[in-house]
């Protein structure tokens, strides 16, 4: 399955630092929650929308994340999202957190689609579905 990749754009602040005055680690999954909810976004699909539309939200069921460099105060990241598997119930993504092109993490993200009133797994919506597959 060949899809576009995504990138979005964000500043390290100095709430994303720790004592050592890099990011601290756990940061990474916020910024690739934040690129992912963009490219959300971006296809059309905004996350308020899509609840209040189809009553189906996304939950992460499993990361892996690989540190390579650190990021520091006021560094412009892209963050990078890239589906890597779209099943019936959930998406996997590859996405990366760069600094002018220098890797500084990586990782997998799966997150499924449940009922946002009972948090029960379900389909993904057909219209978004159908929307990524011919992207």
């Amino acid at each position: 399955m060949a899809h576009l990749p995504f990138s979005h754009a964000l500043r390290v602040y100095w709430e994303d630092t720790d004592a050592g005055g890099v990011v601290f680690f756990a940061n990474y999954l916020m910024f690739f929650e934040r690129a992912r909810t963009e490219w959300l976004r971006a296809v059309g699909f905004a996350q308020q929308r899509l609840r209040d539309d189809t009553g189906a939200i996304f939950v992460v069921a499993d990361t892996s994340v690989r540190y390579v460099a650190p990021a520091r105060l006021d560094d412009l990241l892209e963050i990078s999202v890239h589906i890597a598997e779209a099943g019936r119930a959930s998406l996997s993504f590859r996405q990366e957190a760069r600094r002018a092109g220098a890797l500084l993490a990586e990782g997998t993200i799966r997150i499924g689609c449940v009922d946002a009133g009972t948090f029960r797994p379900r389909r993904i919506p057909n219209e978004l579905l159908s929307t990524i597959a011919t992207r």
